[in-house]
């Protein structure tokens, strides 16, 4: 049995019954490795998720081995999505977790049908597949193989350290098919990011993985985001963040306000009324008219960071607009391919047009 050996093993049949609509439950688990979270080991019906777009993308491929995720980041975006489940999208979201264990060889049959044309394939961009119940239960290196061995381009987004231990398979599967990755780090502010998003390693463990896998001669782009208007986007944080990601041989950064949509924002409000009671009011403002920041923050933010991302010699990334991992390059735009990073070796100097996107869009800088 999974997870034999522990010393609490909990087999329910009643349990979720939103989740039994969806899909056949296993079994329900609970260890002491994990205090407070419930596991619900399902047999999915497919692997692969269809996600709609627009325009010259009509749709990108995404997969999502687990649902509900152990990093609790108060911000995360995905949290409405356990609505769907009948759980709820605050605590049960970081503490009962749908695990699709037949996920790895499910997708290597969907693969393999002839009607499948290697589209690109996102991994991360609803909920992390490097969280920590990972390590348990290793869905990732047969999702690797079998994307790799199909010829199937693939992206991983992810806040989990323990991507480096299959960076020997992922420079196995680069070699027969583009993989593009991508490590989020938001917040570069111990103290803040231990309060916001507690389940997530710290900012200084991310970086070091960033190393090791562009070490291992791939690819791996920082995702800047979100920054927290008024809390992170100050001058002094996006410096010490942009030096510290060039430091660490990321091949480019990507950068975003914070979005904060029904579901998200109630989450997120009770954590700002709990540590900065202050800003309540202003995010309240802010937030009044949609999920998004306002348009003239935006702005404002694009010309505060342009010049640091200069200062740093990076490159600004390309973030997939169907999909919201990174871009892939196998579709033609974005990154090309670099050889591993030399210890002596600085990272490349962002773009002129990069540049000049960003600049040509930022008004006056605004009192924010």
């Amino acid at each position: 049995m999974r997870w034999s050996g522990q010393e609490i093993n909990e087999e329910r049949g009643d349990a979720l019954p939103g989740l039994a609509r969806l899909n056949n439950l296993v079994r329900t688990v609970r260890t002491p490795d994990f205090q407070g979270v419930t596991f619900y080991e399902v047999l999915a019906k497919s692997a692969l998720n269809k996600v709609p777009g627009r325009s010259a993308m009509p749709f990108g491929w995404t997969i999502n081995p687990m649902r509900g995720c152990q990093h609790a980041c108060a911000y995360c975006f995905a949290r409405p999505t356990h609505g769907y489940l009948d759980l709820d999208a605050g605590r049960d979201f970081d503490s009962q977790l749908i695990v699709k264990v037949n996920v790895g060889e499910l997708l290597a049959k969907e693969l393999a049908k002839p009607t499948w044309t290697r589209q690109p394939v996102a991994l991360g961009t609803n909920t992390d597949p490097y969280q920590r119940a990972e390590g348990r239960y290793r869905l990732m290196p047969s999702i690797i193989t079998a994307l790799a061995s199909s010829g199937t381009p693939f992206s991983i987004l992810t806040k989990g350290t323990l991507l480096r231990r299959d960076i020997p398979v992922l420079v196995e599967a680069s070699a027969i098919s583009t993989v593009d990755l991508a490590m989020s780090i938001a917040i570069f502010d111990d103290g803040i990011q231990q309060s916001v998003e507690p389940g997530t390693p710290t900012a200084t463990a991310r970086l070091q993985t960033v190393t090791a896998v562009r070490d291992a001669g791939l690819n791996c782009s920082v995702f800047l985001m979100p920054i927290l208007p008024f809390i992170t986007d100050t001058r002094a944080h996006l410096d010490e963040a942009l030096r510290r990601i060039s430091e660490a041989g990321a091949t480019s950064v990507l950068y975003s306000s914070m979005y904060l949509k029904p579901g998200t924002k109630e989450w997120f409000m009770l954590w700002l009324e709990r540590e900065h009671p202050e800003l309540v009011a202003k995010y309240a403002e802010f937030y009044s008219r949609g999920a998004y920041a306002p348009a003239e923050y935006r702005a404002w933010l694009a010309d505060r960071i342009a010049p640091l991302i200069r200062k740093h010699k990076l490159e600004r990334g390309r973030e997939d607009p169907v999909t919201g991992g990174p871009r892939s390059r196998a579709l033609g735009v974005g990154s090309p391919p670099v050889a591993a990073r030399p210890a002596t070796e600085t990272p490349q100097q962002e773009s002129a047009e990069a540049a000049a996107s960003i600049a040509a869009a930022s008004p006056q800088p605004m009192l924010f």
